[in-house]
């Protein structure tokens, strides 16, 4: 992976990082927390040479004690040192434990011993450090004198700085823990954002679903809808935020739907998907506000005899629908709602044979008895995965409109759905990506301004001009009739 692959993997996956992170944070907190204080309590010796009178016989000395002091730092931790510190001092702890508690270190080209002592009690790790110390320097004491004469020793080490109670605990240390921490957890969560990325067959971008279908030989991507959370309250885009993306991607869609199939123009067009919750029922909606925008005749029937929701969205009755007109308790015009700018036959009540009930000949007989009254049908039908009724009403549309939501619908879905829908004859017009990402899309572009209402001279709305152009509050008026707004390219 390149730097650029990296940097799309902490935009799509920054979550996950930030959990890991956060994660091995608290790690770092936690172990801090449980772990036991422990104090770091030093001495320092001083070695000496005993004989010597002239120069050059002290420069021999101290060219000895150099070396062997290097020699004597593998002594402190023997048994001569502290067995007798652990009786003195009545320590809770054998001599071999003292011994894995001392540590030393003889500075190169110098004549010091520092003596290290670690204990979870500061006092007792002076108090330790101390008596090691004083213990040591007799110890090496008895090494260098002759026959056992003390006095006689050639040797001599001194305590020059004695240990002091140390203010602080040396381990745990939280700020390098909880750094430690955070860097650990933000590689693993790279680490597994990686990972995610790599098995994430979905469809993230309206370039990848057109990659996914130009392997395939399949349609276009004729347009990419960007997500709004405020969809669900606000079904009909053209109706509740005209200007707004969502809506141009939807008019997007029905100006690429008449270059679809230009020798003959499809007129019932089917909306499916892969699977269900991809928004196929919204897309539907609003292809037919769109189709009606510029005052077409539009039909929307809700053929999705499994679970249908265009009613609900819409805020129309359900139970009068297509299925009371197949039964026969109804005419369709009868039972036709509308929906502002465009007509709705619902569902109806739900049948126990759906497939055979969209696949009948008295089916497709309403289809083409609306296709009479109306520009343009739209259906909105069952997901094509899960069961068999949309490929069943082939016979009575001219296309297929594939719809697949970013970051859910994957490769593999996508496929199999459009091998389906290949083996019924009837030419899948083009896909749709629904809810794609407002940033990161090819094809999800934002505009410059905002339109806003303008007030006339009489304080009413008279005009609407872009935001950018509304003049300022306090600006003095010139009586001049405002520029129209300039036109910016998309």
């Amino acid at each position: 992976m390149d730097l650029h692959q990296y940097l799309r993997v902490l935009s799509r996956r920054w979550r996950v990082i930030a959990f890991m992170a956060l994660l091995g944070a608290a790690a770092g907190v936690l172990a801090s927390g449980i772990a036991t204080p422990q104090y770091r309590a030093t001495t320092t010796l001083f070695a000496t040479i005993q004989s010597g009178d002239d120069t050059s016989q002290l420069y021999q000395g101290n060219s000895f004690t150099q070396a062997r002091v290097q020699s004597y730092a593998d002594i402190v931790a023997s048994p001569q040192v502290t067995e007798p510190v652990v009786e003195s001092l009545k320590l809770n702890m054998t001599p071999s434990e003292l011994g894995s508690r001392i540590s030393a270190e003889a500075p190169v080209n110098t004549v010091l011993v520092r003596l290290t002592v670690t204990d979870t009690r500061a006092a007792r790790a002076a108090r330790i450090s101390n008596a090691v110390a004083d213990r040591f320097a007799q110890v090496i004491t008895e090494l260098e004198s002759p026959d056992g004469d003390m006095a006689e020793s050639p040797v001599r080490l001194t305590v020059v700085q004695p240990a002091a109670v140390p203010p602080a605990p040396s381990s745990p240390k939280t700020t390098l823990n909880v750094a430690l921490g955070l860097a650990v957890g933000m590689l693993l969560g790279l680490g597994i954002g990686v990972a995610l990325e790599t098995v994430d067959t979905s469809m993230r971008d309206s370039k990848a679903l057109a990659e996914c279908l130009a392997a395939a030989a399949g349609p276009p991507v004729l347009s990419s809808i960007v997500h709004d959370s405020r969809a669900s309250r606000r079904p009909v885009s053209l109706r509740d935020d005209t200007h707004s993306p969502r809506a141009e991607g939807f008019r997007k869609l029905r100006v690429n739907l008449q270059f679809a199939e230009v020798g003959r123009p499809p007129k019932v067009i089917a909306v499916t998907s892969p699977l269900p919750r991809e928004g196929k029922s919204s897309v539907s909606v609003n292809l037919a506000a769109t189709l009606a925008e510029e005052g077409a005749r539009v039909c929307l029937i809700d053929c999705d005899l499994r679970r249908p929701s265009v009613h609900s969205a819409l805020g129309l009755v359900r139970d009068a629908g297509l299925t009371t007109v197949l039964v026969g308790k109804a005419g369709v015009r009868e039972v036709l709602q509308s929906a502002g700018s465009f007509s709705v036959l619902t569902s109806g009540m739900i049948p126990p044979n759906p497939t055979q009930i969209l696949g009948s000949a008295q089916f497709a007989s309403v289809l083409h008895d609306l296709a009479e009254d109306f520009d343009h049908i739209v259906v909105d039908t069952p997901p094509v995965l899960p069961f068999a009724d949309t490929p069943a009403m082939a016979q009575a549309v001219d296309g297929y409109l594939l719809v697949a939501r970013a970051g859910r619908t994957s490769r593999g879905q996508i496929l199999d759905a459009l091998r389906i829908l290949e083996r019924v004859n009837v030419p899948v017009l083009g896909a749709v990506l629904n809810a794609a990402p407002a940033r990161g899309d090819g094809e999800a572009h934002g505009y410059a301004y905002r339109y806003q209402p303008k007030p006339d001279s009489t304080g009413r709305l008279s005009a609407l001009v872009p935001a950018r152009l509304a003049p300022r509050r306090g600006a003095p008026a010139n009586g001049h009739k405002p520029p129209a707004p300039a036109k910016t390219r998309s």
